[in-house]
């Protein structure tokens, strides 16, 4: 008989998987702006947002805080070093002024990450006080990271085009999220349920929209620039 440690795992697992796959699907889009060497019209917003939320949940995945993530811990990390990729090519070919967005946003989530880590570490003496405060940040910054492709949507229903919405995008994010949201339900942690329940609805009205507007999309090269959910974890 499967005990739901096991089953927790393998869940785990497979999210980690389908997360990485995640995390490299704008490498096309990269491969581009290396080639090209200029970011034309994309922006980091999505990247930016990617590594603050895998910073956070790096944080909440170890033991200090949440005793047996080690599977929150190993996507999180990778998900950190790709992020940091990215962003250093989107400064290494951006114009001054997005530089200096990168810089100060970049600037701005390592100190407020950092300030989390003091004052839960001072403030918060148990595990359970320590888990949820630092869940509590993530279901927050989860949320609004899943909801990022919200202005996307409204692109595709303003344009009735999901040029910009990619299906193979929208399916692999919502399998990812529905293989968090297990993980989450069965290791009864309401801190990775919550954000990823909100983030599988979200993706499945993607998946909606595409069915409704992709006979209406003009046949050209697409580029991803959705938000990698792979740490919605």
């Amino acid at each position: 008989m499967v005990t739901a440690d096991a089953a927790r795992n393998v869940v785990g697992i497979m999210g980690n998987c389908i997360s990485f796959c995640l995390f490299l699907s704008p490498a096309q889009t990269f491969d581009r702006i290396c080639k090209n060497k200029d970011v034309e019209q994309f922006t980091p917003d999505p990247y930016l947002a990617t590594l603050m939320n895998c910073l956070l949940w790096l944080f909440y995945g170890l033991p200090i805080v949440h005793p047996n993530s080690l599977l929150v811990i190993t996507i999180n990390s990778i998900g950190i070093i790709i992020e940091t990729i990215y962003l250093s090519i989107f400064f290494l070919y951006s114009p001054p002024k997005k530089r200096l967005k990168i810089l100060l946003v970049v600037g701005f989530e390592v100190a407020f990450v950092a300030s989390v880590v003091v004052g839960v570490l001072l403030s918060a003496h148990t595990y359970e006080d320590r888990s949820r405060i630092v869940g509590i940040i993530c279901i927050v910054f989860g949320t609004i990271m899943y909801a990022a492709p919200l202005t996307v949507m409204g692109k595709v229903i303003k344009t009735k085009s999901v040029e910009y919405m990619p299906f193979t995008v929208s399916l692999v994010n919502t399998i990812n999220g529905c293989c968090w949201l297990a993980y989450g339900l069965i290791g009864n942690d309401p801190y990775v349920t919550i954000p990823n329940a909100i983030g599988t609805v979200l993706c499945i009205f993607q998946l909606i929209l595409y069915l409704c507007y992709y006979k209406s999309t003009p046949v050209k090269e697409q580029n991803v620039e959705l938000p990698a959910a792979a740490t919605e974890n």
